[in-house]
């Protein structure tokens, strides 16, 4: 079996992370548009990452493949104790194996030592495995949008108190 790891990205990962988070919204009929697929950072995101104060980006490798994604970043146009867990994917071989909630828990812990108080997502209504996940790690649905995160097709809004 090969090992898991989760790391910061780093700039060589670019364009594997682009690839795998573009495959994941193709293999679930996601609409390009108003969704991470049309980000302009979708593949630069080191750099994005970077330049963030109390902003970081995860990989989950097996071996030395790039399985999983997700991040944590101030959430654009809310207070500055709101962040966002943003662009979270798994490929296939990697989901039912616990590899989500491990991530959240690590970019979760992240958000907290970043003194953020709470955390929100958003994703598509037949997302429900993700949902699954989000509210297995303490996420509860919410009414309304939060922030300006450009993704107006995701429209399942969840908020998680840190």
């Amino acid at each position: 079996m090969k090992s898991i790891e989760i790391r910061p990205i780093q700039a060589q990962d670019n364009i594997e992370v682009a690839a795998l988070i573009r495959f994941v919204l193709e293999e679930q009929n996601a609409p390009k548009t108003g969704t991470a697929y049309a980000d302009p950072i979708l593949d630069t995101l080191f750099e994005h990452y970077q330049s963030q104060k109390r902003a970081n980006y995860f990989v989950l490798l097996e071996g030395n493949e790039i399985l999983g994604c997700a991040g944590i970043a101030q959430l654009e146009g809310e207070s500055q104790d709101i962040c966002e867990l943003q662009k979270m994917y798994f490929h296939p071989k990697v989901r039912g194996r616990g590899l989500g909630t491990k991530m959240m828990q690590y970019c979760l812990n992240f958000a907290r030592e970043q003194a953020y108080t709470q955390c929100y997502i958003e994703t598509l209504p037949w997302m429900k495995a993700a949902q699954k996940l989000y509210q297995r790690t303490g996420f509860e649905y919410i009414d309304h949008r939060m922030g300006n995160t450009g993704h107006h097709s995701c429209d399942v809004w969840m908020l998680k108190t840190l």
